[in-house]
């Protein structure tokens, strides 16, 4: 394939005698408003698409348009003016790409017809691949417009002629300002994933683009949600135009492909939770949708040191590091992918089974297009959310806008998970049998027969060995629900405060221990040590305590069910500006 920022040129390949043939067909094929009835069980021939384009869809095994094809093509074919709602994955890019393809033909590739802007480089890249796929048959050319890449590179394409130009919104707006992108002669401009372009502060490069292209276009906005700014931005630029909404897809029985859950767990929980579930559901790949990118690294960090294949991917990494991580995420070196949702905008990989969300995210709109990560193309999914107590508002959010209660779980037991571990081991060995041996594995057998030990212990000690090769977790630690747990502690906090003594608290059965390696020789103080837990481990003041500082360690009492937490995470602290090591306090 030509490389991304180059013109997708198609002129050199052979020309197909029954072009000649399609051309006359074409003709008669023009769509438009006759070729919206009756669309329940149409095909592509009966939207009156291009011979040319119908033969490549038919090569690349599409016989049956999605619903946002079905309803979008005829109005587009028709030259209306489109507002369409669908979700991400459900067929939007052929939705508009078939309708531009059809009206440019086959003519030369000059000033460009038509413009696609997009909100991140990976999807422009995506589209402008699709688009020139589609147009195969049409010698279509494209060009994708975008930032990270040199300039001058999308310039020299653009006067050599394309057909179409693919662009992010910034890149674009520097091209026209410098004279680059000349849009006089463009008939359709397309805004895809408008409601992302706008949560990324693009609107008024979306006007200035908008402002430069002909008054007499087809304008057509695809969103996965439709706010009041999406609303108010369709007022501006679009004419009358066609609102088309595409239910979120589901199965035969109507349960929807992304199979969606909550469970409520305490900040202090969260990395634990989410290994917790990583290790029950074992997705061929996740993504996991944090808030910082301090959180991104130190959670990438936990999950690689817990046995999964995690990659970290914001704001902070160049371009280069960028494309590597999604690289060893589609290639399958790396089956987990932790990131920030400004660095995940864009983002489309067909392996992703799984999505979690560390948090609720702020607005019910940002909600909908990460969990829009899976459950494409007809597949199905699973999106988890970590709430914790306090943004149980934003949950109520996300369900009225989605119409329905999401279903509330409770993080996996230990024992749930040692259930599952066991299972996947039994799995594995019973793959092994179907398969013939390993080499030398019947030659270590006869040794340890020869050795006298029993059949039944070699398998035994074998089967153990494996277990724990494949990552089997040794989790001891139950992680309770968030509200059940807020009570307890209130509970205990009460209880403590009618005895009178923070040191009866180690009594009440509800506080774990602490061993901090700095004490009175270090200068140590308890407010160090309470600022240090309290900002690396996530807890209150008020959890904190007792604290009892010797002359070289300190011991302090955090609840029982946060200790495993708190070692993790102060893994790698210091108090006083002085190198401190966490462990769990033995007697």
């Amino acid at each position: 394939m030509t490389p991304p920022t180059d013109a997708h040129d198609p002129s050199d390949e052979p020309r197909d005698p029954s072009d000649d043939a399609d051309e006359r067909d074409d003709d008669a094929s023009t769509g438009g408003d006759d070729a919206i009835a009756s669309l329940d069980e149409v095909d592509f021939k009966r939207l009156g698409l291009r011979n040319q384009l119908l033969r490549r869809l038919s090569e690349t095994g599409y016989d049956t348009p999605t619903p946002i094809q079905r309803e979008a093509i005829p109005h587009l074919l028709a030259g209306r003016d489109l507002l369409g709602q669908a979700a991400t994955g459900t067929g939007k890019t052929a939705a508009f790409a078939l309708p531009i393809l059809h009206a440019i033909g086959r003519v030369r590739a000059t000033t460009p017809r038509a413009l696609v802007i997009a909100p991140t480089r990976e999807l422009a890249l995506q589209v402008d691949a699709a688009i020139a796929g589609y147009g195969t048959h049409l010698g279509i050319r494209t060009v994708a417009v975008v930032g990270g890449q040199p300039a001058h590179r999308q310039v020299k394409a653009l006067t050599r002629g394309v057909h179409v130009v693919v662009a992010t919104p910034g890149r674009a707006v520097d091209l026209i300002g410098r004279g680059a992108l000349d849009l006089s002669s463009v008939d359709t401009v397309v805004l895809d994933e408008a409601d992302e372009m706008l949560d990324m502060g693009f609107a008024e490069d979306l006007d200035a683009i908008l402002d430069a292209a002909p008054d007499q276009r087809q304008t057509v906005l695809f969103s996965a949600t439709v706010p009041a700014r999406i609303d108010h931005l369709a007022a501006q630029h679009l004419d009358d135009p066609v609102r088309i909404v595409i239910a979120r897809p589901t199965t035969d029985s109507g349960a929807p492909l992304v199979e969606q859950r909550v469970a409520w767990v305490r900040k202090t929980d969260k990395a634990a939770a989410l290994g917790r579930f990583l290790d029950m559901e074992t997705p061929e790949a996740a993504i996991v949708f944090c808030r910082t990118r301090v959180e991104v690294d130190a959670l990438t960090a936990t999950m690689n040191a817990r046995g999964h294949r995690a990659e970290a991917l914001h704001g902070g990494m160049d371009q280069r590091q960028r494309d590597a991580v999604m690289r060893r995420l589609r290639d399958g070196s790396a089956t987990l992918l932790l990131a920030t949702d400004v660095a995940a905008r864009g983002l489309d990989v067909d392996t992703l089974t799984h999505v979690f969300n560390l948090d609720v995210p702020s607005q019910a709109e940002a909600y909908v297009h990460r969990i829009g990560r899976v459950g494409r193309a007809g597949r199905r999914g699973v999106a988890i959310t970590l709430a914790e107590p306090r943004q149980k508002r934003n949950i109520g959010f996300i369900e009225r806008l989605l119409g329905r209660k999401l279903p509330v779980v409770e993080v996996p037991s230990v024992e749930d998970l040692h259930a599952r571990q066991v299972e996947l081991t039994a799995q594995d060995v019973a793959e092994a049998l179907a398969e013939d041996p390993a080499d030398g594995a019947e030659e270590v057998l006869a040794i340890l027969l020869d050795d006298d030990h029993e059949p039944h212990d070699i398998v035994l000690a074998a089967l153990g060995l494996l277990h724990d090769a494949r990552g089997s977790s040794a989790d001891t630690d139950e992680i309770p629900d968030a509200f059940t747990a807020a009570k307890a502690d209130r509970a205990a906090k009460k209880k403590r405060t009618t005895k009178g003594s923070s040191d009866r608290r180690h009594d009440d059965g509800d506080t774990g221990w602490v061993h901090v390696s700095l004490g009175r020789v270090e200068g140590v103080r308890p407010a160090d040590l309470v600022g240090a837990i309290a900002n690396e481990g996530g807890l209150s003041g008020a959890q904190i305590g007792p604290i009892k500082i010797a002359q070289h360690h300190s011991r302090v009492g955090i609840p029982a069910s946060s200790v495993a937490h708190v070692v993790e995470a102060m893994g790698d602290t210091t108090v006083r500006g002085q190198r401190a090591s966490v462990r769990r306090w033995v007697e």
